[in-house]
């Protein structure tokens, strides 16, 4: 558990932040309300008596310095991450406190391997980018499915979502990308990341998800943060990401809804299925997990993060995906509460 830990949380009163805080309590830390808006700061903080919160800006350094004191750790939940992820880094640098977001953007997720890698190392800081649904729940199940495998020849996440009601987060990161690609789309090929011109819809192909979801239709060069986490720590030349296309309907239309809470957890009737296929030669590894509401798991994933960092419980430093800094089969078992994981399957594809 926490032990009573301090866990900053910037972006506390967006969607997943939201989440993050009730998860953060709930393990046991004490979350300390970070955000630029003072009055929706306010509001978090009256529905969690005593807890703390504190006005901070990226476009202010010194408020985030005063905002991180006395913090063991920052969980950074503030899109776009193109904006936010490398000022809060630059300050749990100077606080030497690790710092994980949940940042589904992929060149904000290059960015932050690019330019802090080498600080990171040296300070002997942990800083996990994408540690959540998008990029980090891929990357953990992949890696599973490695096993002992040291290299492969294509790993396939395919995600099976039964809706998918964006928040206004998701769509403003969806759009700071759409800006940066300039047009292009983007895909792991042949060893690196590659963007390109291409005309007409994306491909679509079938995909034999397990049951209830079962056989679906799913977009092709659906490309997400898997291609970054994964490459980043597997010597994997071909990553691929599929969804389904009814969830991609969801995501582009002009009327796109928020998520609408179900249940006492605020999660939405949102399901998700994960699927992962690894091939080496003739052998293909398959992992699949599923659970409810994309946004809530985030939470549970950015917070066990941050639990095993400051518990030691970490296998390297610096910038790390979670399946390079964590033991990805351990870290996965230990969220039965909110994902189920069905055993890794081989068979000859």
């Amino acid at each position: 558990m926490g032990s009573g830990q301090t866990v900053a949380v910037f972006g506390a009163y967006g969607h997943t932040g939201r989440f993050v805080v009730t998860e953060l309590r709930d393990r046991g830390f004490v979350p300390l309300l970070l955000g630029r808006d003072a009055g929706k700061l306010q509001a978090l903080a009256a529905s969690h008596p005593g807890l703390e919160h504190r006005v901070a800006s990226v476009g202010d350094p010194g408020s985030l310095d005063q905002a991180l004191n006395g913090a063991a750790a920052v969980i950074n939940c503030a899109g776009p991450f193109a904006s936010t992820a490398a000022p809060v880094i630059e300050a749990a640098l100077r606080a030497g406190v690790p710092y994980v977001d949940v940042a589904a953007e992929i060149e904000a997720n290059l960015d932050t391997f690019t330019h802090f890698t080498d600080r990171a190392q040296t300070a002997g800081v942990a800083v996990v980018p994408a540690m959540a649904f998008f990029g980090g729940l891929g990357d953990l199940l992949v890696t599973t499915a490695m096993g002992d495998w040291a290299a492969a020849d294509e790993a396939h996440v395919a995600y099976g979502l039964s809706s998918w009601h964006p928040t206004g987060g998701t769509l403003a990161s969806g759009a700071v990308s759409r800006e940066r690609r300039d047009g292009r789309r983007v895909r792991y090929t042949s060893g690196r990341l590659e963007y390109y011109v291409a005309e007409g819809d994306l491909p679509t192909l079938e995909w034999d998800f397990r049951a209830p979801m079962g056989r679906r239709t799913v977009l092709g060069e659906f490309t997400m943060a898997d291609v970054v986490t994964i490459p980043s720590h597997l010597p994997i030349p071909e990553v691929r990401t599929y969804m389904t296309t009814d969830a991609a309907t969801d995501l582009a239309a002009p009327d796109a809804s928020a998520p609408t809470a179900v249940d006492e957890l605020g999660r939405s009737a949102q399901a998700f299925t994960v699927d992962v296929i690894v091939r080496s030669g003739d052998t293909q590894r398959r992992v699949v997990a599923s659970g409810q509401d994309i946004y809530a798991i985030s939470a549970p994933l950015a917070v066990e993060a941050v639990h095993r960092i400051l518990g030691g419980q970490t296998g390297t430093s610096g910038v790390a995906s979670a399946g390079e800094i964590f033991d990805a089969p351990e870290f996965l078992r230990a969220l039965s509460a909110h994902i189920s994981l069905e055993p890794c399957h081989e068979s000859e594809s």
